[in-house]
């Protein structure tokens, strides 16, 4: 998870699935890196991103895929986004998501 991400979706999500494999990128030790360091990084874990970074990060992602390069994909939260219907649509996709599905892709909630 990017530092933009609200608190209160990280809590929501962890009240609802405390088994959900999620590792914000101050836990990671990549608290204030730049977004080709974080997408490097969950790239080499291949864990997908979760941000609100629409004016950045969302674009270094469309540069990874078009020089090849692997990106699992990003889940943006847009501004404004209820905190529950966020929460709601990535349980969705943790939940019915398959190994991969979201390789290269930027998908905006809510879905």
């Amino acid at each position: 998870m990017d530092e933009s991400v609200h608190g209160d979706i990280t809590r929501g999500l962890l009240r609802r699935r405390p088994d959900l494999d999620l590792l914000r990128a101050h836990d990671a030790g990549l608290a204030g890196a730049d977004d080709p360091t974080l997408l490097e990084s969950a790239a080499a874990a291949g864990r997908v991103v979760l941000t609100s970074d629409v004016s950045t990060l969302v674009g270094y992602a469309y540069d990874r895929v078009r020089a090849g390069h692997q990106m699992p994909g990003v889940f943006v939260v847009r501004q404004g986004t209820d905190v529950g219907r966020a929460i709601e649509d990535l349980l969705l996709a943790a939940e019915a998501g398959l190994e991969g599905e979201w390789e290269g892709q930027v998908r905006y909630l809510p879905f």
